[in-house]
């Protein structure tokens, strides 16, 4: 939607967050991106796909949730089953288990070989994948820690692969709780949910930490943004969001 980004942007500075460069818009970094893959494909760790969606869904192995991302039989690996297609780039997932620690979920194993097989990091459309996008701009502009929804747990062990691969530090993690209705749908603008107010960003800032079990002193819900924050990073305590994947917002 034409102005979503800059408000986007708009509303986090009202809430009070600060960045220290300018705002990067994937749309602006393929060459960045294209690189990171030229690399993986030089060393081996990537290979063009001609595979179909509708081919790979036929040649599920029983019990695969075809919700999540479609198990890849490794039907390309050494070489492109049908040249005349277009073909996606897939990166070259090696056997055995990723493990990473997350500052809320605790331990996580995931085993990529058994349980997705070589995913894709640039699609047929030429559009460069989420999980290589990610993993890129977190290496260029330094960041040390990702905070994000649990909803992305799952895909974390990709990212952990490709930063392995392209020689790059993995960043230290932190899975927050979704917030779901009665019903259990995740709370999104699809689903009608009511926006941020930026109007009152004192008041939402409060509403947020008290959802995230804080407990923010009442007087602050009305006081400065600066002074909500100052209190939120002193008191912040993990220990109880540990283990929680969602939470109902009542």
């Amino acid at each position: 939607m034409p102005g979503s980004a800059e408000q986007i942007v708009a509303t986090l500075a009202a809430l009070g967050f600060q960045w220290t460069g300018p705002v990067v818009k994937q749309s602006e970094r393929h060459a960045t991106y294209q690189a990171a893959l030229d690399r993986l494909v030089a060393a081996g760790h990537a290979f063009p796909c001609s595979c179909s969606r509708t081919e790979l869904q036929a040649a599920q192995p029983p019990g695969h949730d075809q919700s999540d991302e479609l198990y890849y039989p490794g039907w390309c690996r050494n070489g492109v089953r049908t040249p005349d297609r277009p073909t996606a780039i897939r990166f070259r997932v090696a056997p055995g288990t990723i493990a990473f620690a997350d500052q809320l979920q605790g331990l996580q194993t995931a085993d990529l070989a058994r349980d997705t097989g070589d995913f894709v990091i640039r699609r047929r459309d030429s559009l460069f994948a989420y999980q290589l996008a990610v993993v890129v701009d977190d290496a260029a502009q330094n960041v040390t820690h990702v905070v994000r929804g649990a909803d992305l747990l799952g895909s974390t062990a990709r990212q952990v692969a490709l930063q392995a691969a392209l020689g790059l530090t993995t960043p230290v993690y932190a899975h927050l709780p979704l917030v779901i209705d009665a019903n259990g749908i995740k709370l999104s603008k699809s689903t009608g949910a009511a926006a941020v107010d930026a109007r009152q960003p004192a008041r939402e800032l409060w509403r947020t930490l008290q959802f995230l079990k804080q407990g923010p002193p009442p007087d602050l819900r009305r006081g400065p943004v600066a002074s909500l924050w100052e209190w939120a990073i002193e008191h912040w305590q993990a220990q109880p969001l540990a283990g929680l994947r969602q939470m109902e917002l009542t």
